[in-house]
């Protein structure tokens, strides 16, 4: 007696669809992520022996801090961009100097814009990064000329 496979047997005229999940992996564990390896944890543990207080409170206070330091961190940048562009705003309508990498530039601050990744100050429409300035002058009174340095004498 011949026995034929099952795959031999399969009908073709059914369309098969495979779908492929792209795997995404993460660069830092988050309390969702937490709490599953928790959840796990706990659901794994031997009943005889359960995990100890101190380590459960002990890892909680672990991811707790870890979690303020995280919102820390964001914080901290969003300080530093607002005291960047609290600076830069100062610098509008002055002469300042910007280093690039094909040397100094000096120009006129005409405008400051920002993005989710610095603050510029824009000269004669060329943005350029703040933390590129190198130098700003003063600006005289409306109407005056800056007045020039006091001539020095040789002492006798």
């Amino acid at each position: 007696m011949q026995v034929n496979s099952t795959l031999a047997s399969a009908s073709t005229d059914v369309p098969t669809t495979q779908t492929k999940t792209a795997r995404t992996t993460k660069q830092a564990l988050g309390q969702e992520d937490f709490l599953k390896l928790l959840t796990v944890q706990l659901a794994k543990q031997d009943p005889m022996k359960p995990m100890e207080d101190t380590a459960f409170i002990a890892q909680m206070a672990q991811f707790t801090s870890l979690e303020q330091s995280n919102t820390l961190v964001k914080e901290m940048g969003y300080l530093r961009a607002d005291m960047q562009m609290y600076a830069a705003n100062s610098m509008l309508g002055r002469d300042v100097t910007v280093a690039t990498d094909a040397g100094e530039i000096s120009g006129t601050v005409d405008s400051i814009t920002a993005d989710s990744k610095s603050v510029y100050v824009n000269i004669d429409g060329v943005k350029y990064p703040y933390s590129a300035v190198i130098g700003v002058k003063p600006t005289a009174p409306e109407g005056q000329t800056p007045a020039p340095a006091p001539a020095t004498t040789p002492a006798a």
